[in-house]
């Protein structure tokens, strides 16, 4: 009981002049929520060892982490918003600790699956149809590929199984809770996935059963390194929630996740004639990275730079070995912090450079800034000379890095379209000129004012060198853009991948 009083201290709401049978119910509630934070929020800590307000302060802590992950309001408190959420069934792998992150992935890009037994609920067939499909789910947006199995150990282990089971560390308990776990890619129970049999499991989505579909392409993604998601659009949403199975499951969070861990889907080589040097003026540019340096900018392109200054007509062109010969080609993003240095980013590293030297201890993590695990490349960089923030771009999110304190702002990542309206899903570059960003997609360019939040001007990437060819496109090269067209496509974008709320 002495675990129980902290929660019940938070639960304020209920006192002892209520009637038997609802302080009986209020006792019961604190028992349950106890017991969903240890589980799912790590608070399982030796009461013994800790003071009464230490404790108590831990699972406030915790409460509250739990609060912020549902998008409630983070008080601390037991009330019925949270409750309902804490009743809700629901995934049984944890939603912080050692799944706070995305996980490494599997070496290997073809899988074995076995199902080692099947659920009386369902035909065998309608079983294996079900764990096909949600396997293929993955396969769909990754070059892995599934092969079943039917004897001896596969990477994915598939059972039914009820209460404590086996080896296995964690438990189910009964109906209408935890409807599965899987573990992450590893040996042993890596990647082994285990469905609750005291559930009702089903092909639709019955009101009195559970499609296993939904649950096991949710569990899938866990068998492949991915944490759960707060996003609840997403898959990975720790929670089960009603769907069609007959339209697309993933969120774009979704994809990006899994492809951050394997890639796409493999294309076909793109064949080039002639040479591979870029050409200044060539209406479809595009650029790896950008940054600025003092009063130059410098623009990347695979093994080569453009230089431009602020005040000079001339443009400069050079490989980037002839300032730097330990940099890689091919940069990704690039940008200029307050400390008159360069940070340079290609897949998981990146190096600083300062005037024509790579610092020493270099090449060094992006996770060391404070990335998870899960972001394996950067797609642009750009600081805010005014806040010393710096706004780091991957896929459709961004994360705001504060040059001062050197660390992550709370809050973020946030999608790029929410952070600013008007640029679209995606930045291939940026840099700052004059207080506006400058933000590169494709062949375009986005002049934009971070006062106003708005984008001013649609540009051609290059018309910092003052090209004359016209650029064979259909926005206009110095006119308005009206940034509803990309909220537009930023919502058709997201009907494409997240037509629903999500599982476990």
């Amino acid at each position: 009981m002495k675990q129980l009083l902290p929660l019940f201290l938070l639960f304020v709401t209920f006192s002892s002049a209520f009637p038997a049978d609802q302080r009986e119910e209020n006792e019961e509630n604190i028992q349950l929520a106890q017991a969903y934070l240890n589980q799912f929020y790590s608070i399982d800590i030796e009461v013994s060892h800790l003071s009464q307000s230490n404790n108590r302060s831990l699972t406030d802590s915790k409460l509250r982490e739990m609060q912020a992950f549902f998008g409630l309001a983070a008080t601390g408190k037991l009330d019925s918003n949270t409750l309902e959420i804490m009743k809700t069934p629901r995934c049984g792998v944890p939603d912080v600790g050692q799944y706070g992150y995305t996980l490494p992935g599997w070496r290997k890009r073809k899988l074995t699956y076995r199902i080692m037994n099947y659920t009386p609920d369902m035909p065998q067939a309608d079983v294996d149809e079900a764990i096909q499909k949600a396997l293929e789910v993955w396969s769909e947006v990754t070059p892995l590929m599934f092969t079943k199995v039917y004897k001896g150990v596969a990477d994915i282990m598939i059972a039914f199984r009820t209460r404590v089971h086996g080896w296995c560390p964690r438990h189910f308990d009964g109906p209408l809770g935890v409807l599965g776990h899987a573990f992450p890619p590893g040996p042993g129970l890596g990647g082994d996935t285990h469905f609750d049999e005291d559930e009702n499991w089903t092909t639709k989505n019955a009101t009195t059963g559970f499609n296993l579909f939904l649950v096991a392409a949710h569990e899938f993604g866990h068998s492949l390194g991915l944490s759960h998601s707060n996003d609840a659009k997403a898959l990975m949403f720790p929670n089960y929630v009603t769907l069609d199975p007959g339209k697309y499951p993933l969120s774009q969070d979704d994809i990006s996740g899994i492809q951050s861990i394997y890639g796409g889907l493999p294309t076909a080589p793109v064949i080039t004639k002639g040479t591979n040097v870029p050409h200044a003026c060539d209406p479809g540019l595009t650029f790896d990275a950008i940054t600025t340096l003092r009063r130059e900018v410098m623009f990347f392109k695979g093994r080569h730079l453009w230089r431009i200054y602020y005040d000079i007509a001339d443009v400069e062109f050079e490989s980037v070995a002839s300032f730097w010969p330990s940099l890689p080609a091919d940069l990704q993003a690039a940008y200029e912090n307050p400390k008159d240095t360069i940070l340079v980013f290609k897949d998981e590293n990146f190096w600083m450079v300062r005037g024509y030297a790579v610092l020493p201890g270099h090449p060094k993590p992006i996770h060391t800034l404070g990335f998870p695990r899960r972001v394996k490349r950067i797609d642009a960089a750009v600081c805010d000379r005014d806040t010393r923030k710096t706004y780091f771009f991957v896929g459709i999110w961004c994360w705001r890095y504060d040059e001062t304190t050197q660390t992550m702002d709370r809050g973020y990542p946030r999608a790029v379209i929410k952070q600013f309206p008007g640029i679209g899903l995606r930045v291939d570059a940026a840099f700052q000129h004059k207080g506006l960003f400058y933000f590169f997609r494709g062949s375009k360019q986005l002049e934009y004012d971070l006062k106003a939040k708005n984008v001013t001007r649609v540009l051609r990437t290059n018309s910092w060198f003052r090209c004359n060819e016209p650029l064979n496109s259909s926005f206009d090269i110095e006119g308005k853009v009206h940034s509803g067209g990309e909220e537009i496509l930023y919502h058709l974008s997201l009907i494409l991948f997240t037509l629903v709320f999500f599982i476990c």
